[in-house]
């Protein structure tokens, strides 16, 4: 299982995704979910994945494939042609792989998030199904997520405002998610990476990886902790009858 999350706001986009990929209990291994493709001061993309690994690595093999040919990502007019562009490259996969796996009873998963800026456009963040099709973030609904969703959801639904929220009040909001799932399902774990495009810069600038025992996650997990406990006990009492 895979945790990934993208959360759109005024300034920019928050990523985050942790790393662990597990084919049976005796099988837990780390893999990068996050991945970007990039021409400085054109366009930037940020690739967040999920579901079956051998899946995941073949969509983002053809999507390098085409993009180094100078076809595909390198030369989509608009964000929602290279989310299609990825939709594309999914069905491709699927007509290649998917009889062959559910003749074995194995399903056909894979999810992206794909987010980032072409030059002309504003910063936008899509959400790619297993059937090719897109979602895109909207400042009603500012964040995606796949893979292990509904531990970090809450925090999110109270946490993040595209008008409001900063792109540093997201990046904190992105790493409790992430912090919640790990700690409610250990088929998400560590490393964290972490990766804020800001409007209009065009190139990827600031991106962290935290590992399990990184100071500053295991100050923001411990704090988090203090706050919650603290909120409940200063509570007003429940009139029981």
């Amino acid at each position: 299982m895979s945790y990934c999350l993208g959360i759109l706001t005024r300034q920019g986009i928050v990523f985050a995704s942790d790393s662990r990929t597990n084919a049976g209990i005796d099988q837990i291994n780390t893999s990068r979910k996050m991945h970007t493709i990039n021409i400085p001061g054109e366009r930037t993309f940020v690739l967040l994945s999920s579901g079956s690994l051998s899946l995941t690595q073949s969509v983002l093999t053809l999507a390098q494939q085409e993009f180094e040919r100078g076809e595909g990502l390198a030369v989509v007019p608009n964000f929602y042609q290279a989310a299609r562009c990825i939709g594309e490259h999914i069905r491709t996969i699927d007509k290649m792989d998917r009889q062959y796996l559910e003749k074995d009873h194995i399903a056909f998963s894979v999810n992206f998030i794909l987010g980032g800026q072409i030059k002309g456009e504003s910063p936008q963040l899509y959400l790619i199904y297993a059937q090719g099709n897109p979602l895109q973030a909207t400042p009603d609904c500012p964040y995606l997520q796949i893979g292990e969703i509904k531990y970090g959801k809450p925090i999110l639904d109270r946490g993040i405002r595209y008008e409001a929220t900063s792109l540093e009040e997201a990046a904190l909001c992105a790493l409790i998610s992430l912090d919640s799932t790990m700690k409610s399902n250990k088929s998400v774990g560590p490393p964290i990476d972490l990766l804020i495009y800001k409007n209009d810069e065009f190139d990827i600038l600031h991106r962290t990886r935290f590992e399990a025992n990184d100071p500053q996650l295991m100050t923001i997990r411990s704090l988090w902790e203090q706050k919650l406990k603290q909120a409940i006990r200063e509570m007003p009492p429940l009139n029981l009858v």
